[in-house]
């Protein structure tokens, strides 16, 4: 007994939306980590496993989360560096 093309759709929409939910929730996870991460920089906590576990503990997220994020913002961070450098060099390059 198969489905047709609208009852597939039926059943499928609960699924689509979840996944959709899911990604959003994703997205904005990360974005509230980031900004814990960095209000915790912002004052002077500088070991980072105390950053993780004031993380974890504040937002009850899982640690891998937490790290995989700040991972993600320290790349962020250092490819913003790397423009901010190149851009300071050609700056600095006497004319001839």
């Amino acid at each position: 007994l198969g489905l047709v093309g609208s009852e597939m759709c039926i059943r499928d929409r609960s699924y689509i939306e979840q996944r959709k939910t899911i990604s959003v929730n994703r997205t904005n996870q990360s974005t509230v980590i980031k900004e814990a991460i960095n209000s915790l920089l912002d004052e002077g906590v500088t070991d980072k496993q105390d950053i993780y576990s004031k993380v974890v503990d504040k937002l009850g997220v899982p640690r891998p989360t937490v790290r995989r994020v700040a991972r993600d913002l320290r790349n962020e961070l250092l490819t913003k560096i790397k423009i901010l450098q190149s851009e300071t060099q050609q700056t600095t390059v006497p004319a001839l």
